[in-house]
C-alpha cells in the first residue's frame, strides 16, 4: 500500500512539474498577424535613374551660410557636415542640404528616430534616412525591399516608372500600402544613379 502511495505522489509531482512550464510557456507566446494590402504591381527593385520621371522636373535647392555645431563626416575622401539631423556639402562658401550617402556614420542618433524591424534586422529611421548600429555608432544604409514605414519623410517626391506612381526620397522608392487597415509605405525599390 505504501509503495502505491509513493508512486502516485511521485507521478503527481512529475505531472505538475511538466504541466506548469508548458502552460507558462504557452501563455507567454504572442502571435501577431500582419496583413499587408497593396495594388498588384511589378515591384521595381533596383532601377536605373533613366527610367524615373519626376512630377516636378526641378527641385528647389536650399543653401545656408553657416551650419551651427557641425560635425565633420569624412566619406570617400570628401568632407561633409552634419548638424541637427541634416547633412550638408560645401559649395561656393555656402552649405547645401543633401541626402546622406550610404556609408555615412554618426556617433549618436537624434531623439526623433523610429525603430523599424524587418527580416530580423533593426533599422533606425530618422526622417527617411535608415541607420544600423555599427562599431559604437550608426551607419547610413539602404533598407531592404519590403521594409514598411508609416510616414513618408519630408521632402519626398512623386515619381512614375513605366506608368506606375511611387514616392521617392534619397533614391529609395516607396509604394502606398495598407497594413492591418492603416496606411503605410513599403520600400519597393532603389534608384541606381550610375
Amino acid at each position: 500500500m505504501k509503495t502505491i502511495t509513493k508512486t502516485y505522489a511521485v507521478a503527481t509531482l512529475l505531472l505538475f512539474a511538466f504541466a506548469l512550464p508548458a502552460s507558462a510557456q504557452s501563455s507567454k507566446k504572442k502571435v501577431t498577424k500582419t496583413t499587408v494590402t497593396k495594388k498588384v504591381t511589378k515591384t521595381p527593385g533596383k532601377i536605373s535613374s533613366k527610367k524615373v520621371t519626376y512630377k516636378k522636373p526641378t527641385k528647389k535647392v536650399v543653401s545656408v551660410r553657416t551650419v551651427p555645431n557641425k560635425q565633420i563626416v569624412k566619406h570617400n575622401g570628401q568632407s561633409y557636415y552634419y548638424s541637427n539631423n541634416k547633412f550638408y556639402t560645401s559649395s561656393g562658401g555656402r552649405y547645401i542640404t543633401i541626402a546622406p550617402k550610404v556609408g555615412f556614420r554618426i556617433n549618436t542618433l537624434p531623439p526623433n528616430y523610429a525603430r523599424v524591424n524587418f527580416n530580423n534586422r533593426l533599422y533606425f529611421n530618422v526622417g527617411g534616412t535608415f541607420y544600423i548600429e555599427s562599431n559604437s555608432g550608426y551607419e547610413v544604409v539602404q533598407p531592404e525591399i519590403g521594409t514598411i514605414v508609416y510616414e513618408l519623410p519630408d521632402g519626398y517626391e512623386k515619381v512614375t516608372i513605366d506608368g506606375l506612381s511611387y514616392y521617392e526620397y534619397s533614391n529609395i522608392l516607396y509604394e502606398k500600402v495598407q497594413v492591418n487597415g492603416s496606411r503605410a509605405y513599403e520600400v519597393v525599390g532603389i534608384i541606381d544613379m550610375e
